[in-house]
C-alpha cells in the first residue's frame, strides 16, 4: 500500500506590470498558501519578473472538458460582436 507523500498542489500565477493580467507560470507543492506564495517567489520572481503573485490549490480549479468542445464553445460563434476586430484601440492604451 502506497500513500502520497507529496504536499498539495497550488497553482501560481505572476502578474508581470502593473494594470495586466496575472499569468499561469507554473505550480509548487506546499503545505498552506503562505509557504506557496513563498516557494512560489522563490521559484518563479528570482530575478524580479514580478510585482505580484497568486496561488491557488490545485483542486479548487474546475476546468471544461476537451471533448465537449463542440457542444460547451459552439454558442458564442453566433456573436462575432464579441471578438475584439471590431473596435478601435485609442492610441496610449497599454496592456490591451
Amino acid at each position: 500500500m502506497s500513500q502520497d507523500s507529496q504536499w498539495p498542489v497550488w497553482e501560481v500565477f505572476v502578474q508581470a506590470n502593473p494594470g495586466i493580467p496575472h499569468k499561469h507560470v507554473g505550480n509548487v507543492h506546499a503545505t498552506d498558501a503562505e509557504m506557496a506564495i513563498q516557494n512560489a517567489r522563490d521559484v518563479y520572481t528570482r530575478r524580479s519578473e514580478g510585482i505580484s503573485i497568486w496561488v491557488v490549490p490545485a483542486n479548487a480549479i474546475s476546468a471544461s472538458s476537451p471533448e465537449d468542445q463542440g457542444s460547451f464553445f459552439e454558442p458564442s460563434n453566433d456573436k462575432p460582436y464579441r471578438h475584439p476586430t471590431f473596435y478601435k484601440i485609442p492610441e496610449g492604451v497599454k496592456y490591451l
